[in-house]
């Protein structure tokens, strides 16, 4: 199944918001009171009011340009200006490439990772694992158990281990085997923010020293976290800057509109995203296809 389809199933409750709607909104008379009843579906379905505003602005323009008659027509347009919101550029993969993962406990971080190494694994990768979360006894465990699904390596230590000697002799591993992608996975703690900032500073320090290939650090988001995944988006580009954003849990249950809110106020691109619990259910995201099947 492709990730259209995927997008499908997992959009269906924002599809359902958003489509359904409109349809019943959409008279033929497009004025001032259409436009606010279409901000308020936008904003219903967790679309920031940034974020909702300018995409009204925008179809409101190109409405009244294009004289748009049919409810269609006016789909077309819509589907145009969130495209828009979500047309950021994005880093191009380049290999060696390495990630840093970050986000808070809860959201599928370690899931993601094991996913991401089988899809790099399935587009004929060597991957390296590094078990940089040695605050919770079961992540170290966690990841072992994705590394064996996925059938990468992991370098890892027990529980306690400072995580940046972890990062530091998986680093050094990886090149020494000459791995094309490496994974570190982070603590998520949220009640000691101090201590979770300094130890993702140090692990960001080590990576710039020893690390000479390609390095981004990203976000997993839950979509189902909806306008908090802002606070945590917020929290972590603090400490260090992200360029790429995550998105778990995209099922019928979220309504997947964050992706737009965090696009327009932080201006970070969705790089992949979850959309099954299946080990290949995670793809680059693409924002055509995700507005599709919204719209």
């Amino acid at each position: 199944m492709g990730i259209f389809s995927k997008f499908f199933g997992a959009l269906k409750k924002t599809k359902e918001i958003i489509s359904k709607k409109i349809s019943q909104i959409f008279v033929g008379e497009l004025d001032d009171e259409f436009y606010e009843e279409l901000e308020f579906v936008l904003v219903s379905s967790d679309i920031s009011i940034e974020a909702s505003s300018e995409i009204v602005e925008n179809v409101k323009k190109l409405a009244k340009k294009e004289k748009i008659k049919t409810e269609e027509d006016f789909k077309k347009l819509l589907r145009k200006a969130m495209i828009s919101i979500l047309d950021i550029e994005n880093r191009p993969t380049e290999y060696p490439l390495l990630y840093t993962i970050v986000g808070v406990n809860g959201v599928g971080k370690t899931t993601a990772i094991g996913k991401l190494a089988h899809y790099f694994k399935q587009n004929k990768k060597n991957v390296l694992l590094v078990a940089g979360d040695t605050f919770r006894a079961a992540a170290s465990e966690q990841l072992t158990e994705w590394s064996k699904r996925a059938k990468v390596r992991i370098v890892k230590y027990n529980e306690g281990v400072d995580p940046g000697a972890v990062v530091f002799d998986g680093i050094n591993s990886a090149i020494a085997k000459k791995d094309d992608v490496v994974l570190i996975d982070t603590a998520g703690r949220l009640h000691n923010k101090v201590g979770l900032m300094e130890e993702l500073k140090k692990i960001a320090k080590i990576v710039a020293k020893e690390w000479n290939g390609n390095s981004e650090n990203l976000l997993v988001i839950d979509a189902t976290t909806g306008q908090n995944a802002l606070t945590q988006v917020e929290m972590f580009n603090e400490i260090l800057p992200l360029s790429g954003i995550i998105l778990t849990k995209l099922d019928g249950s979220s309504k997947g509109g964050v992706v737009f809110a965090i696009a327009k106020k932080y201006g970070i691109p969705i790089k992949y995203v979850g959309v099954g619990e299946g080990l290949e259910d995670l793809e680059p995201f693409n924002a055509e296809d995700f507005v599709q099947n919204i719209i």
